[in-house]
């Protein structure tokens, strides 16, 4: 499922100087992360940008998970 995830982060030279987007869109993973950081909800945040999927975050946290390092193991 992250592998799938991992699909909608994009990076395009041409699309805001090559920094990672959501499917191409003119919206910076970082963008969306910093929403989240500052409390926003999930939900606020896809009322705000209604472009925007549930999907689109889950795979904007997939993306930082991956980028920090963190290693996720799953429960027995």
């Amino acid at each position: 499922m992250t592998a799938n995830l991992l699909e909608r982060i994009t990076t395009d030279p041409a699309v805001m100087g090559g920094q990672p987007c959501l499917r191409g869109l003119r919206i910076r993973v970082s963008d969306i992360l910093g929403l989240l950081a500052s409390g926003m909800s999930s939900e606020d945040v896809l009322a705000d940008y209604t472009y925007l999927e549930a999907d689109d975050i889950r795979a904007e946290l997939a993306y930082a998970a991956r980028l920090t390092g963190h290693r996720v193991i799953a429960a027995e």
